[in-house]
């Protein structure tokens, strides 16, 4: 039987957009100097709208983008998606080559590029996919570069020309509306793609558990967001539609230059920023520039969370120092990527201060119609007693349904009709968890693992310790044994800890029942920096690499 589209409502990004911008007109969205509301957004939509189907784009066609954080970027993510179209978000961190066997695997028929990323698609040009059917530039500059593609248009002038008024279509909640790709450490970057509905799903859990619970980081239409994650990067963890559904003023920094953090502080105190959401290595970027003291003020307005890797102690507390309110988070490309917050329970509220910080800085509790699990190798429920480690499998409503193009990944991502995600965690009867590592890296030593995300946060807190990672190398007695890999805080390094001292300190974590013996690295070695993948994370497969050869007793 059919139903009729008035009868039944589809959950569609438009209404997402349509309902922040009749709440809020006119709050503001900043990118540089170029300032606009959320109305003018909304008819550069419907521009961009009419544009896009006058030169032929159509529903299920894959626009392929590569840009930093602009307002042109914003204005893709629901223009695509509201015509039927589908956004792929291109991780600009990718070699030349895996960028271009994303835009092949994905079938783009339209690249959206800035100019200056002209020059890559320029030398790949013979290399291209026959699907690509045009190419649109986006520029500061507010003309249209000379290129070597064909055929081109400049973002702005077709917007200029395009009718200001379109008829969004009532379209079937499950049409694609997102692909992107997986950025794991070992062979081919793997496709994921979301629909209208796991998007609108997941921006309603997002605002639910960020806005009607207590925890140490809220957001409401009053605060003013600020993205450090990029766009291409797992729908900016989704952030923009919640933005759009809350209509809220969002400061759009471009490229992040976190060589120049001056900058970043410059932007947040100019326009009163009050709320970002992060990985760990660009917070450590900014609370461990020597300016960050000058601009306490604005810091310690700030809100941030923390995901796409572990939140180390260390570097919360510091955080914390300066006044920021941080908290943990986490999620997968493969999961929109929400599934954890480290909110707390109502009755946690009357605790010390310094036992809810432990609450914070973890993975924390499922969002809203996030079910979890931890389990052992035949998907039973390990103990929740907060000790055993399993692995976290989970279902939710906007979950990627496939692998694209890969049935064999995909039944190993679906195996037991749960998602795998990789992740070693332990849990407790209250139902929060706490990661330990992925099952590629976390380490084995005598048949045990040692998740040495907790070593790692641990170290963290040492005050010579900036960074830390920890690896696995080989034993020839425990098949493993981790190894320390340190990267010392400036004023230390002159006087560096001993390999004993930094035991010593570890030791009273073990007398704490915080940490096993056996699980303290057997080598402490210090390094100039972590390297790290193309989305921030600790690259452990690069550090594994390096050291496989040592040999330990």
């Amino acid at each position: 039987m059919s139903i009729e589209p008035y009868k039944y409502y589809p959950l569609l990004i438009k209404d997402i957009l349509e309902y922040g911008v009749s709440r809020s007109p006119n709050k503001e969205i900043v990118y540089k100097d170029f300032r606009y509301t959320w109305k003018n957004m909304y008819e550069r939509v419907n521009r961009l709208a009419n544009a896009l189907t006058e030169l032929g784009v159509g529903e299920g066609d894959v626009i392929g983008v590569l840009d930093f954080d602009t307002h042109r970027y914003l204005e893709l993510y629901y223009g695509v998606p509201m015509i039927g179209a589908v956004l792929h978000t291109i991780n600009l961190r990718l070699s030349p080559e895996w960028i271009l066997y994303t835009v092949k695997h994905a079938e783009d028929k339209v690249l959206v590029v800035r100019d200056e990323f002209l020059p890559l698609i320029e030398s790949a040009k013979a290399l291209l996919p026959e699907s690509i059917k045009l190419f649109i530039v986006g520029s500061d500059k507010g003309k249209m570069p000379s290129t070597s593609l064909e055929p081109s248009y400049e973002y702005d002038s077709l917007l200029k020309n395009a009718s200001p008024e379109y008829d969004f279509p009532m379209m079937n909640e499950n049409t694609r509306a997102t692909i992107m790709y997986t950025t794991g450490t070992t062979g081919l970057p793997k496709g994921v793609s979301f629909t209208h509905r796991q998007i609108v799903l997941h921006a309603f859990s997002i605002l639910a558990g960020l806005s009607a619970y207590p925890a140490e980081v809220n957001i409401n239409s009053r605060d003013i967001l600020m993205p450090l994650v990029p766009f291409f990067h797992v729908h900016s963890w989704g952030v923009p539609y919640v933005a759009g559904l809350l209509g809220i003023k969002t400061v759009l920094l471009g490229r992040y230059e976190l060589e120049n953090p001056e900058r970043i502080f410059e932007v947040m105190k100019r326009e009163k920023v009050t709320f970002t959401y992060s990985v760990p290595t660009i917070l450590h970027v900014l609370v461990s520039n020597p300016k960050a003291e000058d601009y306490k003020d604005t810091l310690s307005k700030l809100k941030i969370i923390i995901g796409g890797a572990a939140l180390p102690r260390g570097l919360a507390e510091k955080a914390r120092s300066l006044g920021i309110k941080v908290m943990g988070a986490y999620g997968l490309s493969e999961t929109c990527p929400a599934l954890t917050l480290a909110c707390y329970k109502d009755y946690m509220l009357d605790w010390p201060e310094n036992k809810k910080f432990n609450i914070s800085i973890i993975a924390g509790f499922p969002f809203p119609l996030v079910k979890l699990r931890v389990v052992d190798e035949n998907m039973n429920n390990v103990p929740r007693d907060w000790s055993t480690m399993g692995e976290i499998v989970v279902r939710a409503p906007w979950l990627t349904y496939e692998y694209l193009k890969d049935p064999e990944k995909t039944e190993g991502l679906w195996r037991g009709g749960w998602m795998h995600t990789g992740d070693i965690a332990k849990w407790d009867d209250e139902g929060y968890i706490l990661i330990g590592g992925r099952t590629k890296f976390v380490i084995k030593s005598g048949g045990e693992w040692i998740p040495h995300l907790l070593i790692e946060d641990i170290l963290s807190t040492h005050p010579a310790v900036s960074e830390v990672a920890i690896v696995g190398v080989p034993s020839e007695k425990w098949s493993e044994r981790p190894i320390a890999l340190v990267v010392p805080n400036p004023e230390y390094k002159d006087k560096l800890p001993s390999e004993e001292e930094y035991r010593d300190y570890l030791m009273k974590y073990v007398s704490e029942g915080k940490l096993a013996k056996w699980w303290l690295p057997d080598k402490y070695i210090h390094i100039n920096e972590i390297p790290k993948t193309s989305v921030g994370k600790t690259d452990y497969n690069t550090l594994w690499n390096k050291y496989k050869s040592m040999k330990l007793p």
